[in-house]
């Protein structure tokens, strides 16, 4: 398949546009991401429809929380990724890139089988997650447009560092996205993720103003990005570029891949940057891997009223009736 953005240079090299890397690619070589290859002048996807994992799984483990609460999601991916976060969670199918040669792996399934599935499985929602989307992104809107079509909805679960066109491109069909906002300091994109915050943060505030619902995911590890003043600016950074009503879901980091030299993060972190994000004028909050310090549940912003009680990512009691607060009729934020 075709990349569906670049640009054809001299002497058979090509230019990617699909994320912000825009990696200038010579003949036979790959891209950061290792999933798209220039043959003889043209850039083509090596993962197009190789589904490497897929699942059922509740909307609340992408995690969004502001989109059909107690729906199911069916969750796909193909390897690869444009980021190298020496931290990843799904290593074993995103860093293709310590495997250069080797086959891509993943079962040929096509948009239309795909989203079948989906509804044959009773799901509301498809979501390009567990690998970065934007990798895949051919199969991805091709598969989104039939969603849409069929009445599903479309989520990315995405670091955010597409190009402005591939927002462009997808926005009209897709309805919401979580987005990872690692860090509020370019040194740690740049050390850790071989990365750079400022397109994150522009991308972030073209979704929002397209009318993509968006959340928030900041993963906290222990003494690279929890300095207390940063998290206060990345607080006041979503309220006042991306809304007080945008959620924030603050994760507790666990030793994985390449980042085994230090522990899980602090309780007392979690509580420190929550306290930021109210303190900053946040109306919804939460903490994610950390069972006990119960900051799952959604209230309401107005008369404090708890509209939806969690227990990691099952819904207890959902008191939300057409999207309003039962108690004094304030429209919550979301899609309900």
């Amino acid at each position: 398949m075709k990349t569906l953005i670049y640009e054809k240079l001299k002497n058979n090299r090509v230019k990617c546009g699909i994320c912000n890397h825009f990696c200038i690619i010579d003949s036979g070589k790959r891209g950061i991401c290792q999933a798209r290859e220039n043959r003889d002048g043209e850039l083509v996807s090596l993962v197009y429809s190789k589904i490497i994992s897929r699942a059922v799984d509740p909307v609340e483990k992408k995690p969004i929380f502001h989109l059909l609460p107690g729906s199911t999601s069916y969750s796909i991916a193909t390897e690869g990724c444009n980021f190298q976060c020496s931290f990843c969670q799904n290593s074993q199918i995103s860093q293709i890139s310590e495997h250069y040669k080797r086959e891509i792996q993943g079962m040929d399934i096509d948009p239309e089988t795909l989203v079948a599935q989906a509804i044959n499985a009773g799901c509301a929602s498809i979501s390009y997650t567990y690998t970065e989307p934007t990798v895949y992104f051919e199969f991805a809107l091709e598969t989104a447009k039939l969603a849409h079509e069929k009445g599903l909805l479309n989520i990315f679960v995405t670091n955010g560092f597409m190009s402005s066109e591939v927002i462009h491109m997808v926005s009209p069909y897709l309805n919401a996205a979580n987005v990872d906002l690692k860090a509020f300091n370019d040194d740690f994109y740049r050390k850790f993720c071989k990365a750079r915050i400022e397109p994150v943060k522009e991308n972030l505030i073209l979704m929002k103003s397209l009318g993509i619902m968006l959340e928030i995911t900041t993963l906290l590890i222990p003494g690279l990005n929890d300095d207390p003043s940063e998290i206060r600016k990345m607080a006041e950074f979503i309220a006042t570029s991306l809304g007080v009503e945008t959620p924030w879901h603050i994760s507790r980091f666990h030793p994985c891949y390449k980042m085994t030299d230090r522990g899980s993060t602090p309780l007392s972190t979690l509580k420190m940057a929550f306290k930021a994000g109210k303190e900053a004028g946040l109306r919804y909050v939460y903490t994610g891997n950390a069972p006990g310090l119960d900051s799952e549940n959604t209230f309401c912003h107005v008369c404090t009223k708890m509209l939806i009680q969690r227990i990691a990512y099952n819904i207890k009691n959902h008191m939300i009736s057409g999207g309003k607060c039962p108690e004094c009729s304030t429209k919550a934020y979301g899609i309900f």
